[in-house]
């Protein structure tokens, strides 16, 4: 019976220990990251990426909030793009998801069917972009970095539409028609309040895509003043020069590159563009996980 309680304790000790170490293990990156952006430039050219610097340094942060602006605009297009796409995309998700839970809709399966298929196939690149371009004409604005996210994400949406399915009663929305509300009142005023480990599952979803996308900024923007955050970081983590070409006149360019710390400033820069998240994920994390495996239940 002892040797019986010891293997019961045993098992559920390793496989915390193994997610222990795997957690562990996936914050190296962003601690060497963080490490390398505190790091003086000579020691990074001497010895390379470290987890232990031999020289802390915050020049590399002083070069970026030196001038600042750039950084903030970038911040600014990418809040405001984040915070509408977000909320406009999860709205539009949840309509399309709720009316596929129902089992009364007509052609439920095939228009289902016709959701998945789309994770399936795409309509390639040059029609879309072409779409984008002629017919919406976006280019060049704050909704090409909004419009082309907000189509349906189709894993968003039947992940949805399990839950909505498996979750919420078809009693309870049957007894509000017989009170005679009406489909929008059953939705916004009972199937919403009921879904909110969804909605903040697949909020996060959108969240994180709307602030780490920079392929709809380098597709549809060509003026500067509206690069997102990661556009920004992009281009400067290909092209260092490129905050100093911005925010200074060329005179001052050749002398500012040799006092400027390169690699230190890269790693400074992607700590800033990530740094949002890392803080507001902890927030979303008890709801995004009963989402997950609430809505995971049934096909």
């Amino acid at each position: 019976m002892r040797e019986l309680n010891i293997s019961r304790r045993i098992g559920p000790t390793m496989i915390h220990l193994f997610f222990w170490c795997f957690t562990i293990i996936s914050l190296v990156p962003f601690i060497l990251i963080f490490m390398v952006s505190i790091s003086s430039e000579d020691s990074i050219l001497q010895k390379g990426f470290s987890l232990f610097p031999n020289e802390i340094s915050f020049e590399a942060y002083k070069f970026l909030f030196n001038d600042f602006s750039e950084i903030a605009r970038a911040y600014g297009v990418t809040i405001i793009a984040t915070l509408i796409g977000t909320v406009v995309s999860l709205l539009i998700t949840a309509l399309f998801a709720y009316p596929l839970s129902r089992p009364s809709l007509p052609f439920r399966r095939t228009l289902s069917f016709y959701i998945f298929f789309t994770m399936l196939f795409g309509g390639g690149l040059a029609p879309w972009y072409i779409t984008y371009v002629n017919m919406l004409g976006i280019k060049n604005t704050i909704f090409s970095m909004i419009i082309p996210n907000l189509l349906l994400s189709a894993f968003n949406v039947l992940l949805m539409r399990s839950f909505f399915s498996t979750t919420i009663p078809e009693t309870v929305i049957e007894s509000a028609t017989i009170d005679g509300a009406s489909e929008i009142t059953i939705f916004f005023k009972i199937v919403v309040p009921l879904s909110l480990p969804i909605m903040a599952t697949i909020g996060l979803f959108n969240t994180l895509a709307y602030w780490n996308d920079w392929y709809n900024c380098m597709l549809f923007i060509d003026k500067p003043d509206l690069y997102n955050i990661q556009y920004l970081m992009t281009k400067t983590l290909t092209n260092i020069q490129y905050l100093l070409m911005k925010s200074n006149s060329s005179a001052q360019v050749g002398e500012l590159l040799a006092k400027m710390p390169r690699e230190s400033v890269r790693m400074a820069l992607a700590i800033v563009g990530v740094a949002p998240l890392l803080f507001a994920y902890p927030f979303f994390q008890k709801y995004y996980i009963s989402g997950i495996t609430s809505g995971a239940v049934k096909g």
